[in-house]
């Protein structure tokens, strides 16, 4: 199998590469992700996962690489769009607004194909609920640290799943990459992945 560009410097990315024994090599992509002005959250996403792949492309001047991945995770409240925390401040807000109610978790991927010299992108939408939680809770849970660097200020697959009470749709997703809906991709793009 030909190696992937991961157009990201995301950890859970990366281990969904492993488990899926693909080939690959990192380049995260140079890009402004703030989410002001973002419009419809599933355009913003899948916008962002379309820039990080042309971003890399620009990156690497003029090779055409076989293929090229980026992907982007966001959250939507009453569709305003949550990226990753600045501040614990701003993560705090986060948390606050998320608590005792549901959300929806948005994922973009983009599959560059050198071949083809075409971009396919395909994004799922997934709902979170959280439990209601004390201004204690949620000062411990910022004290931890894990706020930061994600969508949302939360891991699915951290200490927050504590106060996930529910999902409706694709783990893989929440957790950063669609696993189901990449597999798909890739076999439709003809990348020469499973039987």
């Amino acid at each position: 199998m030909e190696p992937i560009i991961l157009a990201s410097g995301s950890l859970r990315r990366q281990e969904y590469f492993r488990l899926m024994g693909l080939p690959f090599r990192i380049i995260p992509p140079r890009i402004n992700e703030e989410a002001e002005e973002a419009g419809d959250p599933r355009n913003f996403a899948e916008t962002l996962a379309v820039r990080k792949v042309k971003n890399v492309l620009e990156l690497l001047k003029g090779k055409n690489p076989a293929w090229v991945c980026g992907a982007d995770t966001l959250i939507s409240v009453d569709g305003a769009v949550f990226g990753k925390a600045a501040t614990r401040d701003d993560a705090k807000r986060m948390i606050e607004t998320l608590q005792g109610r549901s959300h929806q978790v948005i994922t973009a991927v983009a599959l560059y194909s050198g071949k083809a010299n075409a971009t396919d992108c395909r994004s799922v939408v997934s709902d979170v609920a959280f439990c209601p939680l004390s201004e204690k809770q949620i000062e411990w849970y910022l004290d931890t640290g894990e706020w930061q660097g994600v969508a949302g200020s939360y891991r699915i697959q951290g200490l927050a799943s504590c106060f996930i009470s529910g999902i409706r749709g694709s783990y893989s997703s929440i957790a950063g990459l669609p696993l189901h809906e990449f597999y798909v991709m890739l076999r439709e793009n003809g990348y020469p992945y499973g039987a």
